[in-house]
This record gives C-alpha cells, sequence and structure tokens, in this order.
C-alpha cells in the first residue's frame, strides 16, 4: 500500500539567508554616500519593517529621479524584494531583471531570479541557473546558501522526473541542514525527500523521512509545519491500516489548524487585555495620587493658618516699603512697553507695506508676462519668470522672519546650545540657494574647513546664516562672487565670514544696522523687496548664542559678515 498522492507537498528555499548583513551594511554606506540619503532612509526603514507597498511607492518616486546605475541597482533590488513578499512574481521578477551584473550580491539576484521560475513552474530556466551557482560557488564573493541551491536543484529534477538526480541533491541539502541545526528548513528538507521516495512508490524509504519531519515539528512553533507534519503521519498510518493512530494524528492536524485559526485572534485578546490592564493600574495611581493630595492639602492648611498671622503682622510694612520700588517698576515697564507699541506698529506698517509693494510688482510682472506670450515673444519669458521668482522668494523670506520675529518676542523660541559641525550646517543650507546662485550667475564657494565644530543652537544658527546668505545674493550684481570661510581667534572663538563682492554699504549704514535701537533699513537697490528685519532678527539669534556680529562693507566693493561664535571642545 503506497502513501497517498494528497500528501505530496514541496518546499523551495530561498538562497538568501547567509550574509544578510552584508548586504544591509553595503546599502548603509550607499545611502550615506548619495545627497538623497534622507529618502533612501526612509525606504531602507520600510523594507526593514516589512512595509512593502510604503517601499514600492517611495522607491518608485526615487526611481524616477536618479540616474545613477549603483543606487539603482540596490533600489531595483529592495523592489524586487518587495514585490516577491506579496507574491507579484511578474513584476519581481522585471525588477530583478533591471539589475545590473556589476552588482556585489549579483549572484543573490540570479538565485532569486530561479526561485521564480521555480515558483512559475518553468523548472529548465530554474535548473540552469542553480546549476550555474553551483558550478561558479568558489568563485562567489558574496556566497548564497549553498544547501539552498542544493534544495532547488533538487526540487528542478523532482518536477523534470529526474528522481536520482532530486534525490542526491536533496539528501546532500539535507546533510548541510542537520550540521547547521536549522530546524524549520531541516522539517522541509525532509518532507521533500520523503516525497522524492514517495513519488517513487519506496514507502519503506518515504516513511522515516516523514517520521523525521513530524517529531523536529514539536521542537518549533510554526502551526502550519505541525499541522502538515500531522496530516502526512496520518496518512502514513492510515495507509498502515493502523486507525487508532491515525485518529490521534488527525485530531493534532485539526488542533493545529484551531491553533493557526485562533493565532490572531489570540493575539488581539491578548492586546486588549493588556490595555484593560494598562486602564486599571493607571486607575489606581490616579486614586492614590488624590488621596495623597488631600493629606498634603491638610497638613499644608494647618501650616498656612499658623503663618497667616505673622504674614498680616508683616504685610502693612512690607507693602509700604515696596510701593516706592513698585512705581519704579511700573514706569520702566511702561516706557518698554511704549517702546515695542512703536516697533511692533512701525513693523507691521513696513511689513504691510512691502507686502503690497511685492504683490502688486508680481501683479505688474504677471501682466507684462501674458502680454508678451499672446505677443509670442518667447525671448523675454526667462528673465520675466527670474524676476517672478525673485520677488516671491523675498516676499517669502519676508513671511519666514517676520514668523521667526514673533517667535522669538512671545518668547516661544526654544534654545539648545550644543556642538555644531560648521561644514555641515553651511553645505545644508547652501544647497537649497543653489538655484539663486544660478539665476544671478553668482559664483558660490564653501571654504569651511571641514572638523570644526562650534558651541550653538542649530535652528537659530541656520536662521542666521539663511538671512545673511539671502542679503548677500539680494545685493549682488550678475557673475559677482559670494564666499564662506572662518578662521580662529585667540579669545577660543571661531569666526563665520560670509564675504560678497556685491554692492556694499557705506560706513554710516554699517554703524546703524550695528544699533540696538535700529530696527529698519530700506535697501537702495530698488529690484530687491526686504524690510531690514532680517539684520534685526540675525543680531537678537546671535546674541543669543554667546556670539558676536560684525560688518566690514567698503560701497561698490562688497561685504563682509563676521559672526563669532565659542569654540566646541
Amino acid at each position: 500500500m503506497h502513501i497517498l498522492r494528497t500528501i505530496l507537498l514541496l518546499f523551495s528555499i530561498q538562497v538568501f539567508s547567509q550574509n544578510k548583513n552584508d548586504l544591509s551594511l553595503e546599502f548603509e554606506k550607499i545611502i550615506n554616500q548619495h545627497s538623497n540619503r534622507v529618502n533612501l532612509k526612509k525606504i531602507n526603514t520600510f523594507f526593514k519593517q516589512k512595509q512593502w507597498d510604503s517601499t514600492l511607492v517611495h522607491s518608485y518616486n526615487l526611481l524616477k529621479k536618479t540616474k545613477e546605475e549603483k543606487l539603482l541597482n540596490y533600489i531595483y533590488y529592495l523592489r524586487a524584494r518587495s514585490f516577491k513578499k506579496k507574491n507579484v512574481l511578474d513584476q519581481s521578477l522585471e525588477e530583478y531583471q533591471s539589475i545590473l551584473s556589476d552588482f556585489p550580491f549579483y549572484y543573490y539576484v540570479r538565485g532569486a531570479i530561479g526561485e521564480i521560475f521555480l515558483l512559475q513552474n518553468k523548472y529548465k530556466k530554474a535548473l540552469n541557473i542553480f546549476l550555474d551557482l553551483e558550478k561558479n560557488y568558489t568563485n562567489i564573493k558574496y556566497k548564497p546558501e549553498e544547501s539552498a541551491i542544493y534544495e532547488n536543484i533538487g526540487l528542478c529534477y523532482f518536477h523534470l522526473s529526474k528522481f536520482k538526480k532530486s534525490e542526491k541533491y536533496l539528501l546532500d541539502s539535507n546533510s548541510l541542514l542537520e550540521k547547521s541545526k536549522d530546524t524549520l528548513r531541516l522539517i522541509y528538507s525532509y518532507i521533500n525527500v520523503a516525497n522524492v521516495y514517495y513519488e517513487q512508490y519506496m514507502d519503506n524509504e518515504a516513511i522515516p523521512f516523514f517520521v523525521k519531519a513530524y517529531e523536529l515539528s514539536k521542537k518549533t512553533s510554526n502551526f502550519k509545519i505541525k499541522r502538515k507534519a500531522a496530516l502526512n503521519m496520518a496518512v502514513v498510518e492510515e495507509n498502515r491500516k493502523d486507525l487508532v493512530k491515525a485518529l490521534v494524528y488527525r485530531k493534532e492536524f485539526e488542533k493545529w489548524k484551531d491553533s493557526l485559526n485562533n493565532q490572531n485572534k489570540i493575539w488581539a485578546v491578548a492586546q486588549v487585555e493588556k490595555k484593560l490592564a494598562v486602564a486599571q493600574k493607571q486607575k489606581q495611581i490616579n486614586l492614590l495620587e488624590a488621596e495623597n493630595k488631600l493629606k498634603v492639602s491638610q497638613r499644608n492648611g494647618f501650616f498656612i493658618s499658623s503663618i497667616l498671622l505673622i504674614l498680616l503682622l508683616t504685610s502693612g510694612f512690607f507693602l509700604y516699603s515696596q510701593k516706592s520700588k513698585a512705581n519704579k517698576i511700573i514706569t520702566t515697564q511702561k516706557d518698554e512697553l511704549n517702546q515695542l507699541n512703536k516697533t511692533k506698529d512701525k513693523l507691521f506698517s513696513i511689513v504691510s507695506h512691502d507686502l503690497r509693494s511685492s504683490v502688486d510688482l508680481l501683479k505688474k510682472s504677471n501682466s507684462h508676462l501674458l502680454t508678451e506670450i499672446k505677443n509670442r515673444n518667447y525671448n523675454t519669458l526667462g528673465d520675466i519668470v527670474n524676476k517672478n521668482a525673485a520677488i516671491a522668494n523675498s516676499s517669502y523670506n519676508l513671511l519666514d522672519n517676520l514668523l521667526n520675529w514673533s517667535t522669538m518676542q512671545t518668547k516661544q523660541l526654544y534654545f539648545h546650545i550644543e556642538s555644531v559641525d560648521l561644514f555641515s550646517i553651511i553645505q545644508q543650507v547652501s544647497f537649497n540657494y543653489q538655484p539663486l546662485f544660478d539665476a544671478k550667475k553668482i559664483t558660490f564657494t564653501n571654504k569651511i574647513a571641514s572638523g570644526v565644530f562650534i558651541n550653538a543652537d542649530i535652528d537659530s544658527l541656520k536662521i542666521i546664516i539663511r538671512n545673511l546668505l539671502d542679503n548677500a545674493i539680494k545685493f549682488s550684481n550678475e557673475n559677482d562672487t559670494i564666499i564662506i570661510y572662518n578662521f580662529s581667534t585667540k579669545n577660543n572663538l571661531e569666526s563665520l565670514v560670509i564675504e560678497d563682492t556685491g554692492i556694499g554699504m557705506s560706513e554710516e549704514t554699517v554703524k546703524d544696522l550695528l544699533k540696538d535701537t535700529t530696527l529698519l533699513n530700506k535697501k537702495r537697490n530698488q529690484e530687491e523687496i526686504g524690510t531690514g528685519l532680517g539684520i534685526h532678527l540675525c543680531k537678537t539669534l546671535i546674541e543669543k548664542n554667546n556670539a558676536q556680529f560684525k560688518i566690514e562693507s567698503i560701497k561698490d566693493m562688497g561685504t563682509k559678515m563676521i559672526i563669532s561664535f565659542p569654540k566646541s571642545n
């Protein structure tokens, strides 16, 4: 009597189980070397968290933006793996086949393509790939799992009805897996070997492997494997006519089936019970806190009543002595309030005027743009669009400075002084200004030395640099130069210099800008829109960073903005 054919179940084994860390480290290097590393890290995180849809969406967006072959190989690889996990085999195969042969883990890719062919019942194509992996195995740097290659070759031969070759490779794979003590994969291997014998009606050879798979399944928590192993043994005993044992295995099969179906429900119930326990514990804590507050209140009430009489006797003298001081404080606060109101009125008056001017200028420019388009005078469109972009950028910077100024005035701006890499910050900020440099044909150079660290608040430092860079661009002519560099001073300070070769300022204007009382200054460059709020904001933020500010400028020759920060140890 032979084992029933319903027992047949073959398992293909992935070749990726070895050297995962090598691939992950290589991809981390690629991320750190690439300018778009924020998006790459996001994609890598989604992939590690097995969020396949998010990996595919974000990688597709990045795929359209990059042409770097080395990076494209890794993106195709992550997409192929994600499609494979979602069982979209045709798309996974297409992504794998887009990877170039210079990919360091190309033999992983070849193995994965072979697995897809195996799942698609293209056994000859799969066999050719796995035999090539076996042939070149000693020359491969990042080696796939050898036992997996043998296992998949054996499965290909099995489906091609070449049972002797299938038996050889499956037993070789089984031998390697027994040494590695990989329980789950060893169960798969036992079942595959058993089915090779079973297909040839060699029941006496097949049954011991089914028994091994069943005994080993007791050591795993995988309900699916437990079910398959129990079902195999039930069929074995039915064929042996031992119906009592067969019934025992059938019941075990049903038990694991129920366990598999209920596993998710059990986890859901466990989560609900956990939340309920936390809520009950929090309720107890809240009750104890209320009781403690009541006890403290009673104790404090007695203490307060004891000293109340003393306070009443001394309050008269205290109030009288403080009256004169209070009058002085009120007078000072009134003066400060009046000054703040004047500053506020002046600020809103000029900001509203400049915003209205910028919007009006933008309207006129757009009207001019429409006229030129209507007249098909396309040669002038580039200049008009660049002018509109400059107006919009100036208006945006004005609003951004106003927001930062109001945040600072209401004491909502959070400062955290820490050690900051100056070169990195300059690179980050200047990157966003490259289109503005290009629009004015300005040559920008970052000469900050590497390894220079200062003590500063990162967010406010970026605001300072953005404003000073924006001013340097505004007051530079076409083909001018902007250079950022640093130098050390004797007072343990590190000076950051933003130097331009623009229109410069008079000595009187420089003195006015450095005065604490100067809030707003109009620009003499009529093509630019501004309020001087940026310089005032910079001075305040520089002071809060314990830094020093200095301006050096020569009219029609350029300007140096110098900020000296404390050095970081």
